[in-house]
């Protein structure tokens, strides 16, 4: 499936970028050929909530469930691991540079 399947977004949160970086992004991306794009959001990876209850808090993913676009995560809740399940969407992945979301920098290292 081609074409864009949501904003960029954290939380609720669109961020705005100026028009010179999007000019240099396309002038990155003038292949036709698709790209394909490592999904990150795995096991073990940390993360943290962008919106909802647990808004701000940290956690570790133990879980993806595709099929509901929700994710199991434990979190460090009142001094207590907890096992929660949220919305994909809602997750904030820690530690990414810009080398990980655009693989065309990775490969220039």
């Amino acid at each position: 499936m081609n074409g864009v399947s949501s904003l960029v977004h954290f939380g609720q949160r669109i961020p705005i970028i100026p028009d010179h970086v999007v000019e240099e992004l396309r002038q990155c991306f003038e292949s036709q050929e698709p790209m394909d794009v490592e999904d990150r959001l795995c096991p073990g990876a940390e993360v943290v909530v962008g919106e909802g209850a647990f808004l701000g808090f940290n956690g570790i993913v133990l879980r993806v469930l595709p099929a509901k676009q929700r994710v199991q995560i434990l979190l460090d809740f009142l001094g207590r691991t907890t096992l929660t399940e949220v919305d994909r969407k809602s997750l904030i992945l820690e530690n990414r540079s810009m080398a990980d979301m655009m693989p065309s920098l990775a490969m220039a290292r």
